[in-house]
């Protein structure tokens, strides 16, 4: 099959198109699925360089969300049947083929593509589960959201705004009116040295009582200071712009909060209930129209270098899709 190798840990300019990888085989509890489209994340661009942890090591099939047409089962898989065109995440998704765990495999909704499916579980279900569960966020409340104009942030942006949270987006400049068009009550550059004063002086000094922290490096410690002592929540679900770190030292004198790591996947594979319940608020708020069919930027599947470098260069916006 036609997949995207990634031959080394020096970034996205050594991922390659090959021919003939093998199509993979799923065993117990697993499904195959032929990719109709690919999500394409900063993880993804993580990963390259080695950063993801306990993440596949070169050469490898990049790639880690896809959505298609059940075609094999390994068996003990129940929920799913063969034809059902579902989504979820995976090791290899840029490719003809992927294998997707069945317990946290999504059903596409009906009369929705694959394409505009792309997200329900990477996107809405860590803004959904950033949000609430983990974040607690009551209505009211005020949420700093960094890379609002990704898949997450935008997603993020608009189940806030419908719990009736006052939104700061974090956004370059460019991607203002994207973020302001979203809903965003006030929106703030992320690049300038004095971020977490811009949110104290929004929030009247008092800090923001949830930041959805992706960024990492030097916004980590923005992002602490920027949440309201004692009560304030950081739920950290990225590390775009590197790692970054905090002392016991720091949360006892300098930044009194709370501070919460979250990952999609873990979170369906040893919270199952938790994830469960995230996705059945996705598929609410599908109901009620604030969450809608996507409209993603579509490239072959050969262009997938090129769109990596741009997404790390931040040179994109919204959700980005590679069609096998």
């Amino acid at each position: 099959m036609r997949a995207l190798q990634q031959t080394s840990f020096h970034g996205p300019k050594d991922m390659r198109l090959i021919t003939d990888a093998p199509v993979p085989t799923p065993g117990p509890g697993e499904v195959l699925i032929r990719v109709a489209a690919a999500g394409v994340n900063f993880a993804d661009v993580t990963q390259t360089y080695g950063r993801y942890r306990g993440g596949p090591q070169p050469p490898y099939l990049a790639g880690f969300e896809g959505a298609g047409e059940v075609v094999a089962s390994g068996g003990d898989v129940t929920g799913v049947e063969i034809g059902q065109h579902v989504l979820g995440t995976g090791y290899g998704a840029f490719a003809e083929y992927l294998v997707l765990p069945a317990s946290t495999a999504v059903a596409v909704p009906d009369g929705w593509d694959d394409h505009q499916a792309l997200g329900l579980v990477l996107n809405w279900g860590t803004a959904l589960a950033a949000l609430r569960p983990l974040g607690r966020l009551e209505p009211g409340e005020t949420v700093v959201i960094h890379a609002a104009a990704g898949g997450v942030g935008q997603a993020a942006v608009r189940a806030a705004k419908n719990r009736g949270a006052v939104v700061i987006a974090a956004a370059s400049m460019p991607k203002h009116d994207v973020v302001r068009a979203l809903g965003a009550d006030h929106v703030v550059d992320p690049g300038r040295s004095d971020l977490a004063a811009q949110v104290r002086e929004l929030t009247s000094g008092r800090g923001a009582d949830l930041v959805l922290e992706s960024v990492g490096g030097a916004t980590f410690a923005a992002s602490l200071a920027a949440a309201r002592p004692v009560t304030g929540r950081v739920v950290v679900y990225g590390l775009a712009a590197g790692e970054a770190s905090v002392t016991n030292h720091q949360l006892v004198f300098d930044h009194q909060v709370q501070v919460i790591g979250l990952h999609i996947g873990v979170l369906g594979q040893v919270a199952p209930d938790m994830f469960a319940e995230v996705m059945a608020e996705v598929d609410a708020l599908r109901t009620a129209g604030v969450v809608v069919p996507g409209h993603p930027a579509a490239y072959d599947l050969e262009d997938g270098p090129d769109v990596l470098a741009r997404l790390e260069a931040r040179a994109t916006t919204g959700k980005l899709v590679l069609r096998p």
